[in-house]
């Protein structure tokens, strides 16, 4: 086994204290002769939650020697509050230790630059690997193979169980609710997300009709009437989110479609035996270099948190690959109707626009916007149909944030989640992280509060003059009245918490450091196996050293005449087995984005390292 760097892993400390322990506080001598993995996370964060999914597998196969401590380290200040960690720790179904780290004083002690990132550190207390983004748990379980052996032949590797203690389950008919549609017999359809399933509520919003799936997270076609085992065919889902009904005169064998989040899938249900069929995907998650259009059923999906149908198409908001794509369910195809991938905020023809983490839609009455709650960028934007372009009403970027009312160009919002269609043409949005519904009005270009004290609000739907909101973390549909004039709140600013990288203006040298994982080798077969996309926000910071090439080092020029701002990198690299007896090597594809904000200093670092898989 190659030789590593001997670097002693910090404690682990957090003002928020521990998760999933029982009540127990733990250390780093706690973890002594297990290999422990380090995943820097935050809940808002749809990368981290594919990390999340990617780790299971390693955390059940490997569960005797290595243990999975998740450091919650947030981006909006709502994710800095104890309960929300809390619910979100069971949300997302996280089976392991978790440290809640409010002040970010374990990232900065590990020196960590994005979310997510892994850090290995081996049974002896030392940093072994850092590895930043998606895509690297082959990796890491191959390092962990390597760990094992190394330490069971030294005598350094300790056996035994977690430390894992699982919460309390959550009572009741709902947990997490995502979003909610009305039926046409004035039921409600709800995506009763942290039970894998679908519920239908009667009029009321409270008494249980049926249930569609079993409860089970899953990925299975089948209708209802099963006893819910294994084998009895009954549907299963995985985090479902977004609904939205079939169209009459359609001719489709089924009446709502739905975003199977976790699933990477678009499904279809038929009300009238609760049949669930797939429509689009492959339950696959997609990745850079996969089709981007073709057969619904044979083209990658990557977590699709809601549905809108839009200009003759199912639109999707594919909140994992930072665009929007639309299905054509009479064609059976799926293509990328918005977006670059680019995870940020630029308006402008639909092929050129950013988007980061689309979450929420709603078409306007007459069809000619699609509205569209951006959840990272805490904005609101449409898309319109003449012309097919990206327009945003409200928010300014990836850092900043808050609750402000007035003039939509000043006014904020945090980390929305869905939007709805008001009769008069103005839209309410979910402002998530805020607890409370917002409205922005087309007409006068104002956003208002029409309601607070909502437990995260993931959505809404219009019943008769009033609004029903899906307060996802109180588990539960909760009816208002929409006031003629809503209520203005105090301004609340706020930008993430992140300290500044201090650079100095001129040239600065971007590094992103890839070393290929243990017995795999850099797959050039087909060209070059690295990308590297470099922008930044505003657009004059960089004098010199935007735009996309293939090398991971790159010569970037900051302009001295701007204080501070955002680099914005994106990088790619691919992987294969490096063994020539492998007739079929594995290969992997390893990517991550930065939002790095650098303030511009005489004296400032002339270099800057992002780690996307490595030690540095």
């Amino acid at each position: 086994m190659a030789s590593r760097a001997r670097v002693r892993a910090p404690e682990l400390v957090g003002a928020g204290g521990w998760l999933n322990t029982g009540g127990k506080d733990l250390s780093l001598a706690d973890f002594r002769g297990r290999i422990l993995v380090l995943d820097f996370w935050t809940f808002c964060c749809i990368n981290c939650l594919h990390v999340l999914d990617e780790l299971r597998e390693l955390e059940e196969k490997h569960r005797d020697t290595v243990v999975i401590v998740g450091v919650h380290s947030p981006k909006f200040v709502h994710e800095a509050e104890h309960q929300a960690v809390v619910d979100a720790v069971a949300r997302y179904e996280v089976h392991h230790p978790v440290l809640d780290d409010p002040e970010l004083a374990t990232w900065k002690q590990y020196a960590v630059r994005a979310w997510p990132t892994l850090v290995v550190i081996d049974p002896e207390g030392y940093v072994v690997a850092q590895h930043a983004g998606e895509g690297h748990a082959h990796a890491i379980a191959k390092l962990v193979e390597e760990l094992e052996a190394e330490h069971a032949a030294k005598g350094t590797l300790r056996r035994g169980d977690s430390p894992y203690v699982p919460p309390e389950p959550t009572a009741g008919d709902l947990k997490f609710p995502g979003k909610a549609v009305r039926l046409p017999d004035g039921h409600f359809l709800v995506a009763d997300s942290g039970h894998h399933s679908l519920v239908e509520l009667a009029e009321d919003g409270e008494t249980v009709v049926r249930r569609i799936g079993d409860g089970e997270r899953g990925f299975r076609d089948g209708a209802e009437g099963g006893d819910g085992g294994e084998g009895d065919g009954r549907p299963r889902f995985s985090e479902p989110q977004g609904l939205a009904l079939v169209p009459a005169g359609l001719g489709l064998d089924y009446d709502v479609i739905v975003a199977d989040t976790v699933n990477h899938a678009l499904r279809g249900v038929r009300l009238a035996d609760g049949a669930v069929t797939t429509l689009a995907g492959t339950g696959k998650q997609w990745w850079q270099g996969s089709a981007t259009e073709g057969p619904a059923l044979e083209v990658d999906l990557s977590s699709p948190w809601d549905v809108a149908f839009f200009d003759g198409r199912v639109w999707i908001a594919m909140a994992g690959v930072h665009q929007l794509w639309a299905f054509d369910p009479v064609a059976g195809t799926v293509a990328v109707a918005a977006g670059t991938t680019n995870e940020g905020l630029v308006d402008g023809p639909v092929a050129e626009a950013w988007f980061a983490q689309p979450s929420g839609l709603a078409v306007s009455a007459d069809g000619e916007r699609l509205w569209v709650a951006d959840s990272e960028t805490s904005a609101l934007r449409w898309v319109s149909r003449e012309g097919m372009a990206v327009h945003t009403a409200v928010g300014s970027g990836l850092f900043d944030f808050g609750h402000r009312d007035g003039d939509a160009e000043q006014a904020l919002l945090q980390h929305p989640l869905g939007v709805t269609v008001l009769p008069d043409g103005s839209v309410a949005v979910s402002d998530t992280y805020n607890h409370a519904l917002r409205r922005f009005d087309p007409a006068s270009g104002e956003v208002t509060t029409v309601a607070t004290d909502l437990r995260e609000p993931s959505g809404a739907v219009l019943v008769d003059g009033d609004i029903v909101v899906v307060e996802s973390a109180r588990h539960r549909l909760t009816r208002l009245r929409l006031p003629e004039e809503a209520v203005r709140v105090e301004a609340v600013a706020h930008r993430t918490q992140r300290a500044a990288t201090e650079v100095a203006p001129g040239p600065l040298r971007l590094d992103v450091v890839f070393s290929a994982p243990s017995g795999q080798k850099l797959d050039e077969r087909y060209g070059p196996s690295t990308r590297l996309l470099v922008s930044s926000t505003p657009p004059e910071l960089l004098l010199s050293g935007s735009g996309a090439d293939t090398d991971l080092s790159r010569e970037l020029v900051l302009n001295g005449e701007v204080a501070e701002g955002v680099l914005h990198v994106s990088a790619m690299a691919a992987s294969c087995d490096d063994d020539p007896e492998i007739e079929f090597p594995a290969c992997h594809v390893h990517q991550q984005d930065w939002g790095v904000p650098v303030r511009l200093t005489e004296g400032g670092a002339s270099r800057l390292p992002l780690v996307l898989a490595g030690m540095e």
